[in-house]
């Protein structure tokens, strides 16, 4: 990765205690009971509650997943909101990162704005599913707020009405008894709460949210039938509850939910057919760059198309979220409207019809830089999860990407030293549910490559693993990119537009030619040795760039045998691999 170009998020630390609180740089407190709560929220707080939702959350995952019927009974609410969350977590901690590295002062904290808008931001381009791309924006409705004025009990009690409202016009069809109704009820509540005492403001609003949520099972009648409470609700409850303890210093208590043994009687105004049986095949989410008129006309198209529309976001850049039968129209749409990416298609008809399949013995997971290895991996039978440039993925993501493969053993492969700790937390997330998982520590794609070139399911686990963590271990790794920014490098000082030349992650070459520095960084890794030299082209590698470089193998380094792939988008414009 270039120096100065954006860093990979670092894995979350552990939340900062509660007792810090009183220690807040940017928020006035007062005294109760001899300890300091804030009046106003500032950074510590908003990061300090993002990190204390994502564990309640974390918490709360398998209960809100199992409640999880509606507007689809696809039992991922809970992980969906999770992986919202976590998202807005990194980008709060990137703001922490970045304000420590300009300032150089650790004590010091950035300002409200800087950490609400990154909250927003975070959960704005990790949104999923249909209650995470909600949260995402009360979250954004909160922020607006905050970004405006103090975060003090009135800013609280504004936030809180602007979040409800612009969730509320981000949904195409709202239906009562949902996250809905729970959002509204925690903003009335909180106005209701008079004084200036925002733990108190803080504190109405999510006993607001709790009782509406108890209703909501009376609201809408697919929750009564099943008799459970609306999971994306429930989950705001628990975001609310990490918002309290986080301006008190004091947990909320959480009461453990049983389903009841009957029914529950149903509202007169309840609508009984809120959800209806063989609904839309497909999910279907993307990030989607485009202004707001194009937007608009985007919700007409897709509202024709499907239900379950939302459309959040702003200022050019929108999380898009739509249940349909023609996944294909729905991803067309977005194309005319402006530039979709990050798309994902999940296929609801197949988990309805198909009987639950037996686990495979063995699977690989596999983080890689961009779709052309994700298309290798996947064929080699490796399932792919895609780290695009500056969006690493996160723990929860990995974690549920183990689970996708369906197995009892699995080998991780995350492909970038940076993401060593994030791997082995979701690791060790999926071994709680009795999958025996092997984290091989692979530093670049091309020891990925290595690694699942050897991997044989046919062998006993721990044997597979040493062979693959060998192959991984003998493949020096190099990288072609570009500076950003003016940089010390191990090479010297680079300036932003410089070709570098990197080696295990070091940069040992500084130049303006990308196929001359190229070819520097080769005859150096073999210079060492080697028989296999593998090239990993992006798309936005020169013309004849891999043809060069296998003609100066043939010539200049005798048995040595070249391999070739097109890595398509990826952050590097080539990536060499030297067994």
């Amino acid at each position: 990765m270039a120096p100065g170009g954006p860093r990979p998020v670092p894995p979350r630390p552990p939340p900062p205690p509660v007792r810090r609180i009183a220690r807040l740089p940017c928020g006035s407190t007062r005294s109760q009971g001899g300890r300091q709560v804030p009046q106003t929220l500032d950074a510590v707080a908003v990061r300090t509650w993002c990190s204390l939702a994502l564990e309640a959350l974390g918490r709360a995952r398998e209960e809100i997943d199992a409640i999880n019927v509606y507007p689809v009974a696809d039992g991922d609410t809970g992980t969906n909101l999770y992986l919202t969350v976590e998202s807005a977590v990194q980008a709060v901690e990137a703001v922490f990162t970045a304000h420590e590295t300009v300032t150089g002062a650790a004590a010091s904290a950035p300002a409200l704005a800087d950490a609400v808008r990154a909250m927003a931001h975070g959960a704005l381009i990790g949104a999923r599913g249909n209650s995470g791309t909600i949260l995402a924006q009360l979250l954004r409705g909160m922020a607006q707020v905050f970004s405006d004025r103090a975060a003090d009990a009135e800013g609280l009690r504004r936030a809180l009405r602007r979040a409800s409202e612009s969730a509320y016009q981000a949904v195409a069809h709202p239906v009562e008894g949902t996250v809905l109704t729970v959002a509204t009820a925690a903003a009335d509540a909180a106005e209701s709460a008079g004084g200036d005492d925002t733990t108190g403001v803080a504190r109405a609003a999510y006993e607001g949210a709790r009782v509406a949520l108890d209703e909501t099972p009376r609201q809408l009648a697919v929750l009564g039938r099943a008799g459970v409470v609306d999971a994306g609700g429930r989950g705001l409850v628990a975001v609310l509850g990490a918002l309290v303890e986080a301006v008190s210093g004091e947990a909320v208590a959480v009461r453990k939910r049983e389903a009841p043994a009957a029914p529950l009687s149903m509202a007169d105004d309840c609508p009984a057919d809120a959800v209806q049986e063989g609904g839309p095949a497909f999910e279907v989410i993307y990030l989607l760059e485009a202004d707001d008129a194009a937007v608009s006309r985007l919700r007409t198209r897709l509202d024709g198309l499907g239900d379950s529309l939302v459309v959040v976001g702003g200022d050019g850049l929108w999380n898009v979220h739509v249940h349909v039968d023609d996944a294909g129209a729905a991803v067309e749409a977005g194309v005319e409207a402006g530039r979709p990416y990050r798309i994902r298609i999940t296929h609801f008809a197949a988990d309805r019809v198909a009987p639950p399949r037996e686990r495979a013995q063995r699977a690989v997971v596999a983080v890689v830089p961009g779709e052309g290895l994700a298309g290798l991996c996947a064929e080699a039978g490796a399932t792919t999860v895609l780290a695009r440039p500056g969006e690493p993925p996160a723990s929860g993501e990995l974690a549920e990407a183990i689970r996708r493969a369906h197995a009892r053993e699995v080998v991780l492969l995350p492909n970038d030293a940076d993401l060593r700790h994030t791997a082995a937390a979701a690791a060790e997330q999926v071994r709680a549910d009795g999958v025996r998982v092997a984290l091989i520590p692979t530093r670049a794609a091309v020891q990925g490559i290595a690694a699942l070139a050897v991997h044989e399911p046919d062998r006993r686990f721990d044997e597979d693993v040493v062979a693959m963590t060998s192959a991984a271990g003998a493949t020096r790794y190099g990288e072609l990119t570009v500076a950003e920014r003016q940089s010390w490098t191990m090479a010297g000082i680079c300036q932003a537009g410089d070709v570098l030349g990197l080696i295990d992650g070091d940069v040992v070459v500084i130049g303006s030619d990308l196929t001359a520095a190229a070819r520097t960084v080769l005859d150096r890794m073999l210079a060492a040795g080697g028989e296999m030299v593998t090239l990993v082209l992006g798309e936005d590698a020169p013309a004849g760039l891999a043809e060069y470089l296998e003609a100066h193998v043939r010539e200049s380094h005798l048995a040595v045998d070249t391999i070739t792939y097109d890595g398509g988008r990826q952050s590097s414009p080539l990536l060499i691999g030297v067994e």
